[in-house]
């Protein structure tokens, strides 16, 4: 899963973006609409000896073709939220749609960076940076000096793996990634082998609701930029923890929406409806604050609990991205990556007006968990 938080920018800011400022989301289903009616006409004209009920089976297959895509297209329109399965698959297909494109102009990190100081140039160096840094806030030792090393690490949304192979090198031990994205995880393997850590950095599909893996079985949990597409945020951390030895250093970043103030009950409608026209685009599911996240953590029995906004750290990364994508390569990159890629053009917007606003949040947590569990 990848780092949407990159991506979201990236593919949006591109010349495409005025085209998409004038569109609604349903619209751009009408090229496929043509596309099925088209073919509709050259199996109507192919097919002038074929049976009867040959030709009724080809017009149900139309109509049901045709039916879907309008039902897409009504979906997107009002903004519906989408069911577990079918995050998993739009999940799945965004990200082994883009990844390449993303890889080729800003490589292997998929995800912010660090900006301290804030007018930093060298943006490669600053998303490794965000890794340490987040790492160093957390409390991880730096060094055998400071504490017991991390002997087993699990990155959870790994994308193409970038974080799972740094940890692995910066502390010699074993990293495993689960991604919902097949291309993901097999370029993040390709990776390792080239970098010669491929012994100890390794690759799968996964669900982050589901690991394959046994109980107490890691001792440092990471999630970068992936736990925005949990629909399940309590199981989501309950498996976090399921896998965690007891000690275990649990790391959370990930965007979040703002904490409900005294007196709130709920998001305002306006924002609500601003977030759920960026979960459509983006496959996620509701949104949680990160006061939701501490909550779900002291249910678990955390300890150590902490949390910090590092909006304003990342925000600078924006105006970079923003200028990788304005030339040519980005482009053509993008015209050939499809539709739910392109669709970030226009939701990319809602979520600069999100940010501005203080209803998006940038946020960190980290726990460890009770060695008595």
């Amino acid at each position: 899963m990848t780092r949407i938080g990159c991506t979201w920018l990236f593919y949006g800011l591109t010349v495409n973006t005025i085209l998409f400022l004038k569109l609604k989301d349903g619209y751009a289903f009408a090229p496929e609409i043509h596309r099925l009616t088209s073919l509709h006409k050259q199996r109507s004209s192919s097919s002038s000896g074929s049976s009867s009920s040959s030709s009724r089976r080809k017009g149900t297959e139309l109509s049901a073709g045709v039916g879907s895509v309008l039902k897409r297209a009504k979906d997107s329109l009002l903004s519906k939220e989408r069911t577990r399965d079918e995050l998993k698959i739009g999940i799945a297909g965004f990200y082994d749609r883009s990844s390449q494109l993303w890889e080729e102009v800003w490589g292997e990190h998929m995800h912010h960076g660090y900006y301290v100081p804030e007018d930093r140039t060298d943006h490669v160096q600053a998303q490794i940076d965000l890794i340490d840094e987040v790492l160093k806030w957390a409390g991880v030792p730096e060094t055998e000096a400071d504490g017991p090393l991390p002997t087993k690490c699990v990155d959870v949304g790994c994308g193409i793996g970038g974080s799972s192979r740094h940890i692995a090198k910066k502390y010699g031990c074993t990293a495993n990634g689960i991604t919902l994205s097949p291309y993901q995880a097999s370029r993040g393997n390709e990776l390792a082998k080239e970098q010669n850590i491929d012994k100890l950095a390794s690759f799968q599909v996964a669900d982050a609701l589901d690991m394959p893996f046994e109980d107490n079985s890691f001792d440092l949990i990471w999630s970068l930029e992936s736990g925005e597409h949990m629909p399940d945020k309590e199981k989501f951390v309950n498996e976090l923890f399921r896998v965690a030895i007891p000690g275990a250093r649990i790391i959370i970043v990930t965007w979040c929406h703002r904490d409900l103030e005294d007196g709130e009950i709920s998001l305002t409608l306006k924002e609500e409806k601003l977030l759920a026209k960026i979960n459509r685009a983006y496959y996620l599911p509701k949104w949680c604050s990160v006061n939701d996240y501490v909550q779900i953590l002291e249910t678990n029995g955390a300890t150590d609990i902490k949390r910090e906004d590092w909006s304003y750290i990342i925000a600078p990364f924006w105006k970079a991205v923003i200028k990788s994508s304005l030339n040519i390569r980005s482009v053509f990159g993008l015209l050939k990556s499809g539709f739910s890629t392109q669709r970030g053009a226009y939701a990319m917007f809602l979520m600069l007006r999100g940010f501005k606003k203080g209803l998006i949040k940038f946020g960190l947590i980290t726990c460890t968990k009770p060695k008595d569990n």
